[in-house]
């Protein structure tokens, strides 16, 4: 059996090298290394797979989220409300820009953002809802969007691991994530579903008006070379990730079934297991990408079974072990532990498994006795 890993990059690379090195010497022997041709490529590209007007690459997915909300001219003391239980970035920006963050609950089964929590922190001072699609599920994005319509609010879409999956609204209209609010962001880290070779990050909307501006600001604030005309930062995507993106992006379909298939066969084999709950999936299929292979344990001990696993050559993860409101740097006394009582849980029952395109049935077939063999002693 070959190593587990928990993503096996090195394992995908195997099958598409022979696109992506050329690719990569092309760049390196026209030095186009910034704003190349592989970048304007890759960017309508991908503005194509995913029916969306503008695709706006930048340099990592942090500086996506905060360049959107920049894009939006959100002022210090807006409040974004977004969800408690995930990655640290989300909530990061928001912070940096001298917004308030407003963090909820999320719901028990999806792990994404609580709408009814959504709706009870409103207040004036609301200006944005950041959903974050988690773990590869989309959010329930129809009804998002219907509250911000009510609330005249911006959604802001945090997409960092969910890109590919599709959302189908309640009349079978089918929208890709990332292209249903008035602005997104992704993440193209190294272990995404679509990961370049180093850092790399993009925005997309279908506003022209709020995508120029986006240009602008991810290049100093210039549309025209020394001419500042919006308080801009330095965010752009290297001509050799795109490079990377491009020649992964046709396989990004096939790489998200491989994830699926993998997860049915994980399901199958936990399926009788009353200490499990394997995850739950929202709507039709492709709604999740499976980012994340996440189960929920019922009095098992977890942090035994990570240990277990770990000595077995079996990798794991736990996102995530501490909830956002009680992170110290975000903290806040306007919060009620009463109110976040399924992210209190879930950061005590998570645990994420082996994930990724090169998952054989052998490794599935291991990783799932060895947990089985854990629980019934």
């Amino acid at each position: 059996m070959k190593k587990i890993q928990m993503v096996d990059l090195k394992g995908q690379y195997s099958g598409i090298k022979d696109v992506v090195n050329p690719a990569i010497q092309e760049v390196i022997e026209t030095t186009t290394f910034i704003n190349g041709p592989k970048v304007h490529e890759f960017q309508k590209n991908l503005e194509n797979y995913l029916g969306v007007k503008h695709v706006i690459p930048c340099a990592n997915g942090t500086d996506a989220l905060q360049i959107a909300m920049m894009g939006l001219g959100l002022k210090p003391g807006d409040e974004v409300i977004t969800a408690d239980f995930t990655f640290a970035a989300t909530v990061e920006v928001i912070a940096l820009l001298q917004l308030t963050p407003v963090l909820v609950d999320v719901e028990p089964d999806t792990f994404n953002i609580d709408v009814d929590a959504i709706k009870k922190a409103i207040t004036p001072k609301t200006k944005a809802i950041v959903p974050v699609h988690l773990f590869g599920q989309c959010a329930n994005m129809e009804t998002i969007m219907e509250i911000a319509q009510e609330h005249n609010l911006y959604v802001i879409e945090d997409n960092a691991q969910a890109i590919g999956a599709t959302y189908t609204y309640s009349n079978g209209q089918k929208a890709k994530a990332g292209t249903i609010g008035h602005v997104a962001s992704t993440s193209f880290f190294p272990s995404k579903n679509l990961g370049c070779y180093g850092d790399g990050g993009a925005i997309f909307t279908n506003d022209d008006t709020l995508a120029h501006t986006i240009r602008g600001i991810v290049n100093h604030g210039m549309y025209e070379r020394y001419h500042h005309d919006v308080v801009g930062v330095n965010s752009r995507l290297d001509s050799i990730q795109a490079a990377v993106l491009d020649a992964k992006l046709v396989h990004l379909d096939a790489y998200n079934q491989a994830r699926r298939d993998a997860a049915k066969k994980y399901n199958e084999a936990f399926k009788d297991i009353d200490s499990i709950t394997t995850p739950f999936e929202c709507g039709t299929a492709d709604n999740h990408v499976y980012h994340q292979y996440t189960l929920k344990l019922n009095d098992v001990d977890r942090d035994a079974l990570v240990k277990y696993l770990n000595e077995n050559g079996i990798p794991c993860g736990v996102y995530y072990p501490i909830p956002l409101h009680r992170q110290k740097a975000y903290q806040d006394e306007r919060y009620n532990e009463a109110d976040f009582n399924v992210t209190n849980a879930l950061v005590k029952e998570v645990i994420s498994l082996p994930m990724h395109t090169e998952l054989d049935d052998e490794q599935i077939a291991f990783i799932s006795q060895k947990i089985k063999t854990f629980i019934n002693g």
